[in-house]
């Protein structure tokens, strides 16, 4: 059965669609009901939410993207689209939200927490301290919490503890609950190089990790292998984000401090390993795994949203950092554009990572697999109700979802498959979890032990520094115990040789 084709006539009840706006309209209408086989209706409530909201749809990837962009661009030459009465009636019903200005501006209000938290689901309760214990419990207090899930390697952070999984009302977002490291991602790179590789030829693995990474505050690279995402036209979509722009093309292909790193190491594969669609055979593979993210980009835009979020969300002092930023404010919009951004950009510095050493060493990889861990994502609970699910420190574990949780520097990594359980929000553990400080750790571990780990796991070390020394991690095989009903192990990954940032004892991180 043929759709019936949306005329012009339908679109022009939605509002005065200037007659060089027609063919755009029509054909992204008519695109929608033929190929995507959306409802006619469906498609004008669409288009009158773009409409009601250009800048939204055109700094975020949906199907009326450049159309949105186009509506956008001639709204700041001062020509706007005005909806109509009968193109409001087909605006979805408003969610709950907060006062705001004339402008667009969230008004600064006082909010308290539940009187009862609601009910969470933990995962390896007997390995995570009482500090990340409490900071979930305030979480799930908070007055637009939906619900919640506390991952195995779980430790005290800022607000949401590292490995909470928080999902709050949809048009929320919680800065502090993304991170300050927005979008910081495992990627890892299968290569057909056996392991007797790093036998061979260490010398020359050692000398691609030295040369094509540059690790610590301020790195910076001159030479790109892929510039392209710096042409996204985000970058110009808030001043914030364009006054960063020059900062992020320097860092571009570089990565932090604290637990990033780039190593090289050997991939077991299990029996039957179906990874991306590609049938690898059980055995053993040379392999390059990173853990970075959107460097000094996504650190500026965390603190300022963060800041800016205190100033207008006011909660008690225990919940302070768990300010939310409401999405249909200029300032909630401003943050979403810029998170995105960033795992983008983080994205893009793997592949800057990966595609040089490859190109190194001559060779393709035969896959790659890559995940965010600090993040917000508009999702679905198991009932149906739409959620924004804030992941910090906890990767992503949906039906058939592939993630990598990594253990240490001497302890190996794990591909696995989400199974797509509901009481964990479809998360895992983001690696082992610290069982110390960084301060705590520099006081206690000695080089020698360090010294002593390394040798006995057969580990070359180039940089890194005591806070991140194996022992003060949990053990990873039992972290990944506490989550079998979250996924399923596909493949272990050890490593070999470690490239970490110099010692830097001024820095802190949250990891």
């Amino acid at each position: 059965m043929e759709t019936t084709p949306i005329t012009i006539d339908d679109i022009q009840i939605l509002g005065p669609i200037p007659a060089e706006l027609h063919p755009a309209f029509l054909r992204v209408a008519n695109g929608l009901t033929q190929r995507a086989k959306y409802p006619k209706e469906n498609v004008l409530a669409l288009l009158a939410q773009m409409l009601q909201n250009p800048k939204k749809y055109a700094y975020s990837k949906n199907k009326v993207t450049n159309l949105a962009r186009a509506v956008y661009d001639l709204g700041k030459q001062g020509i706007a689209i005005p909806l109509s009465e009968a193109g409001a009636a087909y605006l979805p019903p408003e969610p709950p939200s907060y006062p705001v200005h004339a402008g667009g501006k969230q008004e600064a209000m006082n909010f308290e927490l539940r009187a009862e938290r609601l009910p969470y689901a933990i995962f390896g309760r007997e390995h995570i301290e009482v500090g990340a214990l409490q900071q979930m419990e305030t979480a799930a207090s908070l007055p637009i919490a939906v619900a919640g899930a506390l991952m195995p390697d779980a430790h005290q952070g800022y607000g949401l503890p590292i490995g909470g999984v928080l999902a709050t009302e949809p048009n929320t977002v919680i800065p502090f609950a993304v991170g300050v490291d927005i979008a910081c991602r495992m990627c890892l790179s299968i290569f057909d190089l056996s392991p007797d590789f790093l036998k061979r030829e260490p010398h020359l693995l050692k000398k691609t990790l030295v040369e094509k990474t540059k690790f610590g505050m301020g790195g910076e690279v001159r030479d790109k292998f892929d510039e392209s995402v710096m042409d996204l036209p985000e970058w110009q979509a808030t001043k914030v984000i364009r006054d960063l722009k020059d900062k992020a093309y320097r860092q571009l292909g570089t990565s932090g401090t604290g637990n990033h790193f780039a190593e090289w190491g050997i991939v077991d594969t299990y029996a039957a390993a179906d990874i991306n669609g590609m049938k690898l055979p059980p055995g053993q593979y040379m392999a390059l795994l990173t853990h970075s993210g959107s460097r000094g980009f996504g650190g500026n835009v965390a603190n300022y949203y963060s800041k800016l979020a205190m100033q207008k969300t006011r909660l008690p002092k225990q919940a302070a950092h768990l300010a939310w930023l409401d999405l249909n404010t200029e300032e909630g919009q401003e943050y979403w554009i810029a998170m995105n951004l960033a795992g983008e950009y983080a994205s893009a510095n793997h592949h800057e990572i990966h595609s040089k050493i490859a190109k190194a060493l001559r060779e393709k990889p035969l896959l790659m697999i890559e995940n965010h861990h600090n993040f917000a994502w508009k999702e679905q609970l198991a009932d149906g109700r739409e959620v924004m699910v804030h992941r910090k420190g906890a990767t992503p574990a949906g039906p058939g979802v592939l993630g990598i949780i990594p253990g240490s520097m001497t302890k190996p990594g794990f591909v696995v498959r989400g199974r797509g359980q509901a009481d964990s929000l479809n998360s895992a553990s983001h690696g082992a979890g610290r069982l110390m400080s960084r301060t705590q750790a520099l006081k206690t571990i000695t080089q020698s032990q360090l010294n002593k780990a390394l040798q006995e796991a057969d580990i070359q070390l180039i940089g890194g520094d005591l806070d991140e020394a194996p022992m003060v991690y949990k053990d990873i095989e039992t972290v990944i115990g506490a989550q079998s009903e979250l996924v399923e192990v596909l493949a272990k990954f050890t490593p070999k040789i470690v490239r970490m940032a110099d010692a830097n004892r001024k820095e802190g991180r949250e990891d």
